[in-house]
């Protein structure tokens, strides 16, 4: 994991490194990663840096992180840079005329973008998987093992030490899934948090960005980045906790994860109030989707249809294909239901949380071997569905989420708590899950 941001701040202030040396040691990283960005930006970047290093020699630095190196997901509008959506199908779009709202917000405080990073095709899968420009991968024991999707190389590029902190877009767990497949913090923000213009869309009424990091702080900076405010070093509150035992009581949770699970709630309770309680928004919100379909899928093949109908149609990965052109069962009639139940099961929710924070595990299993699922469309199908199963669930209730490490396998691979509140509820969410943080990684 790199640095934190806090800590390369007090490493700028002190002279102890400089922004040249942290761009050119970032860039050459990325160059030196398979499949972890589809477009470096070295030439900018540099010049970036540069006018950084002139400004901290001068006394006027833009802020405490000006100079420090972050990356975008391939989602975003970055001035001169092509928008590719992970796809062969945009291999002609033109390249952004300006930066996307958020990508300029961090800009004005000296962050500097040096490269976009790798995605599942559209940001259409929860696994991680790219055939057109590779499949990024974590630095974990034994066999690669799928980096979860869709932030793939955003999540990865935190894992490996190449950036600090990257920025992804999340649907249906695509920020929160990614993070806890590689060990990284991962913020999913509720919908409304972030001027989403520029942002190449998936589904418009599920689509949220967050950052990755190697902690809840420094998501939180970036946050406060990308929302133009000025930094602060945010202060953790314990608040109150909900377990849903009903969520639990799934054949599909593995061991591992269970047990890692009810050793982080008993570790909370010693600390603050864990109340057990069954969220009725969550299991009709659950219900709501096993009869109608995910408007995500319906929106997403909307988006894509003049992809899906022409000659493109046969370059976009057979495994996305495949699910938009499932999408085609859920009819307007449905997606207008979904939109209605949705609005009514948000509303329940913050009535049921009564402002504490659900606890439940991002993920019911550890990130799976690549090679059988590569080798096999069925199994791959069937464990992406697995995998976004309960992340699919909160974002229908458009929850903010922290995904937490908080713990190893015996084999080495990580294990992470997903911190949900209902929606707009970001900044307490933030605040109580550095206040988590500081008692499951002491």
């Amino acid at each position: 994991m790199p640095q934190s941001l806090d800590d390369i701040a007090a490493d700028l202030t002190a002279g102890r490194t400089d922004p040249v040396r942290l761009v050119e040691r970032a860039l050459d990283r990325a160059a030196g990663s398979e499949a972890v960005f589809i477009t470096l930006m070295p030439e900018p970047a540099l010049a970036q840096a540069h006018a950084a290093r002139r400004r901290w020699a001068e006394g006027r630095p833009l802020g405490p992180h000006d100079g420090v190196p972050i990356a975008w997901k391939d989602l975003f509008e970055i001035a001169g840079t092509r928008t590719t959506a992970g796809s062969r199908t945009r291999h002609d779009a033109a390249p952004a005329q300006a930066d996307a709202p958020v990508v300029a917000a961090t800009r004005r405080l000296g962050f500097i973008p040096i490269g976009k990073t790798n995605l599942s095709e559209f940001a259409f899968s929860g696994l991680g998987a790219n055939p057109h420009f590779g499949t990024p991968t974590a630095d974990l024991p034994g066999e690669p093992r799928m980096p979860g999707g869709s932030s793939c190389g955003s999540a990865v590029a935190v894992q490996r030490g190449i950036v600090p902190a990257a920025i992804g877009t999340d649907t249906a767990g695509s920020v929160r899934v990614p993070a806890a497949f590689t060990g990284c913090a991962g913020y999913k923000a509720s919908q409304a948090r972030y001027d989403m213009a520029g942002v190449f869309p998936l589904a418009h009424s599920l689509d949220s960005l967050g950052p990755l990091a190697s902690s809840v702080a420094d998501c939180a900076t970036l946050d406060a980045a990308m929302r133009g405010t000025a930094w602060r070093r945010p202060s953790p509150e314990p608040g109150r906790f909900v377990v849903d035992d009903a969520i639990l009581d799934d054949p599909l949770l593995t061991p591992p994860v269970r047990a890692h699970f009810a050793d982080v709630v008993d570790r909370l309770s010693r600390h603050a109030p864990v109340r057990r309680q069954r969220v009725e928004a969550w299991h009709r919100s659950r219900e709501a989707i096993a009869t109608h379909g995910w408007l995500g899928a319906y929106e997403a093949r909307a988006l894509h249809l003049s992809t899906l109908n022409g000659p493109n149609r046969t370059l976009v990965d057979s495994r996305v294909l495949s699910r938009l052109d499932g999408a085609a069962r859920i009819s307007a009639e449905a997606a207008a239901h979904l939109v209605a139940i949705r609005s009514g099961e948000m509303q329940r929710l913050r009535t049921e949380l009564d402002g504490a924070t659900l606890l439940l595990p991002p993920v019911r299993h550890v990130p799976p071997l690549i090679a059988p699922l590569e080798a096999d469309t069925a199994l791959f199908a069937e464990v992406n569905v697995a995998t976004l199963a309960w992340t699919m669930i909160a974002s229908f209730l458009d929850m903010p989420g922290v995904a937490l490490p908080t713990g190893w396998t015996a084999e080495g691979l990580p294990l992470s708590t997903l911190l949900s509140k209902g929606s707009g509820g970001d900044d307490a969410l933030l605040a109580q899950a550095l206040w988590a943080e500081s008692i499951l990684r002491g």
